[in-house]
């Protein structure tokens, strides 16, 4: 059987209520907002991510996912969009607020002893420059 597998390190974020003027989020299917994946690791990344979610969203309920990629750290956050009148739009974060950093990256069936891995972080090689990124 074929397919993806990433692992991620669990870090630190915020909950809906840790999060200052939250809305409450409807049932609706939410937009999928990938930002700023360039590279062909972030396009398969992306593609990823972005099959978490159904693929027809309901816009009725103004609901947007974003994953935006900067620095090789992904921020997921969740938002409604609100027409305050014909030119104005407005935000409301949803939460939850997730940072998201990738450790590995594997094609195929999941096996940590005897899978071969697409990308794999090694922070003694990969975290010298400040300017490189993989994302």
């Amino acid at each position: 059987s074929s397919g993806i597998n990433a692992e991620w390190p669990l870090r630190p974020g915020k909950l809906k209520k840790q999060l200052k003027r939250h809305g409450n989020a409807t049932r609706h299917r939410p937009e999928v907002i990938l930002n700023n994946f360039k590279t062909r690791l972030g396009h398969s990344v992306g593609r990823m991510l972005g099959s978490l979610f159904h693929m027809d969203p309901e816009f009725k309920g103004r609901n947007v996912v974003t994953f935006h990629n900067q620095r090789d750290f992904i921020f997921l956050r969740r938002h409604r969009y609100i027409f305050k009148n014909s030119a104005r739009v407005g935000l409301q974060e949803l939460g939850p607020r997730l940072t998201l950093k990738l450790r590995r990256f594997q094609t195929g069936t999941f096996d940590t002893t005897g899978g071969e891995y697409e990308w794999y972080h090694n922070h003694k090689t990969m975290d010298v420059s400040r300017r490189t990124f993989f994302l």
